[in-house]
């Protein structure tokens, strides 16, 4: 049987293609993200709490690197074979080089669940990803279309979006209070997660039947490349998780993100950057496709992966 939380998603996908009136109300929605980002970001800062070190510098420097590099790799594919324009290609390459806090709520529930060893940092890949992804696609139309300048909005957009004052904050303040001092609002965080998981999810499901009906075959290039980027970008993620020597449960999360596309962080950034970019094109391929083939196959997939590739 799937983790419990995946049958909610499952829940809200059924109910959207029936169409069902369930709809999460969007204060709701706001509510549910904000809180479920919080709560990763707490995670990661109370687990950092007394073990911060220099040790953690070629990590945190391999996890940039793949934000620069998928987005990197990802362009040219995108503008050749999926023949999308440059607008599009470096859209779709920065929702696919950041990644997705969905994406990892349920590949960290999933770890936690089979009892793999997650080191205190990972939530740090989360944050590390995000940025350089965005950043490196952006400058990447703008280098094809030969436009210049504005680099200064993109980074304030990048850095202040939502979900990255979220996650940093929670990291920040989770590492400089500690378990003991953050005691008091555990149980509304910590303990609720799951079920924090399980109602976004279900929303998700939601939204992802919007997109899958009726089903755009025009855009089969861009299924096909959506349902085989994240098994090749996962493959990246595990070879980096193990050269790093990760632990088993943390290299799987690295494989997750490096899997997912983002459909929170990265439209934001993107539709204020890149005005010509179809982010409704990029939102599709991120949640209708490429979010659901994660949670419901792709990080079993992964963890078997990691399985035969550590023998």
């Amino acid at each position: 049987m799937p983790d419990i939380v995946i049958m909610f998603f499952l829940l809200g996908v059924l109910a959207g293609l029936a169409k069902s009136d369930l709809k999460v109300p969007k204060a709701a929605y706001d509510t549910l993200s904000i809180l479920l980002m919080l709560t990763l970001g707490l995670k990661g800062g109370l687990a950092l709490h007394g073990q911060v070190s220099w040790h953690l510098l070629p990590e945190v420097i391999t996890v940039i690197l793949l934000g620069i590099a998928i987005p990197l790799l990802l362009y040219p594919l995108l503008r050749k074979f999926i023949l999308l324009n440059a607008a599009n290609s470096a859209s779709i390459a920065a929702h696919y080089g950041s990644a997705s806090a969905g994406t990892f709520a349920v590949a960290l529930a999933f770890a936690e669940a089979n009892n793999l060893t997650i080191a205190p940092q990972t939530t740090l890949y989360l944050v590390l990803l995000e940025l350089p992804a965005i950043v490196v696609a952006i400058l990447l139309y703008k280098k094809a279309t030969g436009s210049t300048g504005g680099m200064k909005g993109i980074w304030h957009e990048a850095l202040t979006s939502r979900g990255v004052v979220l996650l940093a904050g929670g990291v920040i303040i989770g590492y400089l209070y500690g378990p003991d001092a953050s005691k008091d609002i555990a149980p509304l965080f910590l303990g609720a997660f799951k079920a924090l998981l399980a109602l976004f999810l279900l929303e998700m499901g939601v939204c992802a039947s919007q997109h899958l009906h009726p089903f755009p075959k025009q855009h089969w290039r861009l299924i096909s490349f959506a349902l085989i980027a994240p098994f090749a970008l996962a493959v990246i993620g595990i070879a980096a998780g193990i050269a790093l020597g990760l632990p088993e449960g943390s290299t799987l999360i690295l494989a997750a993100l490096t899997a997912s596309a983002s459909y929170i962080a990265a439209p934001a950034a993107i539709q204020a950057a890149i005005k010509e970019a179809d982010i409704g094109l990029a939102i599709f391929a991120a949640l209708g496709v490429t979010f659901p083939l994660n949670v419901l196959v792709g990080i079993p997939v992964y963890y078997q992966m990691l399985t035969w590739i550590s023998i």
